[in-house]
């Protein structure tokens, strides 16, 4: 026998000895201690592990300690029934009452009230489909778009596709729309205060609602605290649904913790959206969601609500190229826009010109873009609005130049496909 063949002879012996003695290679390795909550049932309503509602007594689902690996199963923002083959028609079924379904809450040992919960967003493993809407009464510009919308998206982790939106990819850039602790008491009776006195003024505040609200024995009909139970659509200082599209994998969340355990959720994913989710959503979607969470003592007297870590994903999220809208808070004399109507001003109806509004600086430079879109790339006024939501970035220029404010409106170009 030669030399190479007894060498040959030699390693093939060791490697089924090794292989012998192992029994696996090294998915069998492990040292993350994973802590698992699952999806049960085809809706929130039948999951244990599911809410839609923020109050201090909704007992947790799950314990962690801080380091583990917490992986959450969610459900999509509007815990639907939409599917590819869904159509404008079926948005009339769509119960808002049960928006947001979260995942949790998860109790994080040795978290108490006064700290910081360091959040960190390992990955997200979207589901196959997702969904961007036009909602009658919802969205920046709900004046003007009055009429339901749905595109349905085929979703992979490079990019989503539509048969709605022909010729449009968009890429995959996924963030939770909505994660958060639960409030304490005297947080819930003080944002239960300002937003009543914001509704009795006129403005758009969402009082408790127990039809449709989990958990059913704290926040239902016949709940213990059915008066109590904030709503999540409204971001707060504990976190929720705050949309903030740069809380990409590997950014760290900062929240203060209102109770002890924190309270930790996590729901409403979006596959991808624009700065400003104009249209009130983006790429909705469920997915599998892996977080890890660390202590911070005493932290809470210094950060009072929700703050960012982050390094270079903002820079991996800009465009290869854009096209950019400015917008000044310009408007039509007799016009009052939809923010603004709660102010019951008789001065903005008749003014062209408002002083240092960004919200109308907002809305000139989004109409501008849906009009390029479709001038440009040849798609309709609904497709332009949808596009905006989920691939177009409302960004403040300028807070100085009295009294024009800028905001542009920064479509990502790459989205086009050749």
């Amino acid at each position: 026998m030669s030399q190479i063949a007894r060498a040959l002879a030699l390693s093939a012996g060791l490697f089924l000895t090794a292989s012998s003695i192992a029994g696996a290679d090294t998915t069998e390795v492990k040292w993350q201690n994973k802590v698992v909550i699952d999806k049960q049932g085809a809706h929130c309503v039948d999951d244990p592990n599911c809410f839609n509602r923020y109050h201090q007594e909704i007992p947790p689902v799950s314990r962690a300690n801080p380091g583990d690996t917490i992986v959450f199963h969610t459900r999509d923002a509007l815990d639907s029934d939409l599917t590819l083959d869904s159509n404008a028609d079926d948005l009339a079924a769509v119960d808002l009452n049960l928006v947001h379904p979260m995942t949790g809450p998860v109790y994080i040992e040795g978290a108490k009230r006064g700290d910081v919960l360091a959040v960190t967003l390992v990955d997200i493993e979207p589901d196959e489909y997702g969904y961007t809407v036009i909602v009658p009464g919802f969205g920046f510009l709900r004046d003007i778009y009055t009429k339901p919308h749905l595109v349905n998206w085929k979703l992979s982790r490079t990019h989503a596709v539509s048969d709605q939106m022909p010729g449009v990819k968009v890429p995959y850039e996924a963030f939770m729309g909505s994660v958060g602790v639960l409030p304490g008491a005297p947080e819930t009776t003080a944002w239960l205060k300002r937003e009543a006195d914001l509704g009795a003024a006129g403005g758009v505040a969402l009082p408790p609602e127990p039809t449709g609200a989990l958990p059913t024995a704290v926040c239902g009909p016949e709940g213990s605290h059915k008066a109590e139970c904030l709503r999540t659509i409204p971001p707060r200082e504990n976190g929720g649904n705050m949309d903030v599209q740069q809380m990409q994998i590997g950014t760290t969340l900062l929240l203060p913790c209102f109770i002890d355990g924190c309270g930790l959720f996590v729901g409403d994913v979006h596959y991808a959206q624009g700065d400003g989710e104009v249209s009130g959503t983006a790429i909705e979607t469920g997915a599998v969601v892996t977080l890890v969470t660390e202590i911070r003592k005493g932290q809470g007297a210094h950060i009072t609500g929700p703050e960012v870590e982050g390094g270079a994903q903002i820079k991996a999220m800009e465009p290869s190229k854009f096209y950019q809208t400015i917008g000044l808070p310009i408007k039509n004399a007799g016009e009052v826009i939809a923010p603004h109507t709660y102010l019951d001003s008789e001065k903005i109806k008749n003014l062209e010109n408002l002083s240092e509004d960004l919200t109308l600086a907002a809305r000139n430079a989004l109409i501008k873009m849906i009009a390029y879109i479709q001038r440009e790339h040849g798609l309709s006024a609904e497709q332009a609005y949808i596009l905006a939501s989920v691939a177009v970035d409302l960004r403040v220029g300028q807070v100085v130049d009295v009294p024009n404010y800028v905001v542009t409106a920064v479509l990502n170009l790459d989205v086009f496909d050749d």
